[in-house]
């Protein structure tokens, strides 16, 4: 498939539309949800969420990353793939249910058995759909995803929000997820008309996963490990203080996960297109670099700097033990957008045996730090996560100054100016919050004041990375993307 520039920039800004605008919904409904539930009714789904995370990771075995990987891919990969997920995704529900009473006695939380039952059903809608997903990206039809994104979330949105009026409780939570999934799908069926067929072939599935593989011990140990804090957490202190750290750390990774994942998303296939040209692929990688941090760095800081009284507007009172769990996470999602980026660049020249010696090594640094925290409580934790994150960055970077000759002094050259801005904007941002005026005044003024501190010092320091932006805006508002 033939990848240029107006393709490219086209599909990204449907991913970007699919994943703010359909997210940005989600976002409004979980503060209205937040508003309406406790910080105990969320303790419980996070902890649940543990496990409904790593038996999607199980289910999916890296096939759909290597699906997107692989330059010449049929139907027939496609539907093999789809029902492996199926079969896999049945065995391992059963084991949830019959172990859902040993899970809630470990916590000692007897709610938790037949949440963790119902709940569980969202992997079989999740299965199928990881497969739609990726014949989607495959052909770059990210149009499609922003159709089905936007109806499933106003829709499970809507149920979700009546069911807590009326005093579901944490039941409305697990209702808006299932059916969220649900909706999903089905909009699919009829947007991306992919069917699976009758076709199994272990030869085909056998391919893929010698790529795949090392994809789910990956992201196995990676999802084991961004939620171990909910299972330590739940473990040794409450469903209330965990709910507080969930809430807490969700806002900056909902910026993060939906402008730096509709990013990556788009350049993984591009990436793989240019998998055997490691010039292209680098200056790609660079561009990835500067734009994403250029969006989430100062989105971050600012948001750190006027989280108190964002948390006492959006959420009440009650939540505010939360902000300053949200504070520390704005660090720690902030380096998201480099070691991401580089990442991606490993998988698209076929690299997964690095990702996963990549993905070992920061999980034992992370797992040390964690150790090393506890002692002193849930706060020295999640501060320890954002060294962690820190050190992930350098440590993701690492094997691009071989493969791509892209050095540390380049990655840093890259991004550092527009860190260093941010840390400026975000100082005069939080001054604001010092003010006399009630919550509400405050937010809104330092949002303003943080765009236009931002794109000042991006205009009188000539930063690359807003003309590009700039530039790319300009030249989209003369059309309207299209495929």
């Amino acid at each position: 498939m033939d990848i240029s520039k107006k393709h490219v920039i086209s599909n990204l800004i449907w991913k970007l539309f699919e994943r703010v605008g359909s997210q940005g919904i989600a976002f409004i409904v979980s503060i209205v949800l937040a508003r309406l539930l406790t910080p105990e009714e969320y303790g419980i789904i996070a902890l649940i969420t543990v496990f409904i995370s790593v038996a999607n990771i199980i289910i999916q075995s890296g096939m759909n990353t290597a699906l997107i990987q692989k330059k010449q891919v049929t139907e027939g990969d496609f539907s093999s793939v789809f029902f492996l997920s199926i079969i896999m995704a049945a065995i391992i529900y059963i084991i949830l249910y019959l172990t859902a009473p040993l899970i809630a006695g470990f916590y000692n939380m007897n709610e938790l058995t037949w949440v963790l039952r119902v709940l569980s059903l969202i992997l079989f809608p999740g299965a199928f759909n990881s497969i739609q997903v990726a014949y989607i990206s495959k052909r770059l039809e990210f149009k499609k995803l922003f159709y089905s994104s936007m109806g499933a979330v106003v829709i499970s949105g809507g149920i979700g929000i009546g069911m807590a009026y009326v005093g579901a409780g944490v039941w409305s939570l697990v209702g808006q997820q299932l059916i969220n999934q649900v909706t999903i799908t089905i909009i699919l069926l009829f947007v991306a008309r992919w069917r699976p067929k009758a076709v199994f072939s272990l030869w085909r599935v056998r391919e893929l996963f010698a790529f795949g593989w090392k994809l789910l011990c990956s992201n196995l140990i990676d999802t084991i490990y961004q939620n171990l804090y909910n299972l330590v957490i739940g473990k040794l202190y409450n469903k209330n203080l965990l709910g507080l750290y969930n809430q807490g750390s969700q806002y900056p990774k909902f910026i993060v996960s939906n402008i730096n994942g509709a990013i990556q998303s788009v350049m993984l296939p591009v990436f793989s297109e240019k998998q055997d040209d490691l010039q292209s692929l680098k200056n790609m990688l660079r561009r990835s670099i500067m734009t994403s941090a250029f969006l989430i760095f100062p989105m971050m800081l600012g948001l750190a700097a006027i989280a108190e009284p964002l948390v006492y507007v959006l959420l009440t009172e009650k939540w505010k033990g939360a902000i300053v769990y949200l504070q520390i996470s704005c660090i720690t999602y902030a380096f998201w957008t480099i070691h991401a980026a580089n990442l991606q660049a490993i998988n698209a020249i076929g690299r997964s045996d690095i990702f996963l010696v990549l993905e070992i090594i920061k999980k034992i640094v992370g797992v040390l730090v964690l150790i090393a925290c506890i002692p002193y409580g849930v706060t020295a934790m999640v501060a320890g996560q954002a060294v962690v994150s820190f050190l992930a960055t350098l440590i993701n970077a690492f094997p691009n100054k071989k493969l791509l000759h892209y050095s540390y002094f380049e990655q840093m050259k890259d991004f550092g100016a527009v860190g260093i801005i941010s840390v400026i904007m975000a100082g005069i941002v939080y001054l604001t919050t010092l003010l006399a005026f009630p919550n509400g005044i405050k937010v809104v003024v330092g949002i303003a004041v943080g765009i236009i501190v931002y794109v000042l010092l991006c205009i009188l320091t000539k930063n690359e990375s807003y003309y590009y932006v700039w530039n790319n805006l300009k030249l989209m508002r003369r059309r309207t993307p299209h495929e």
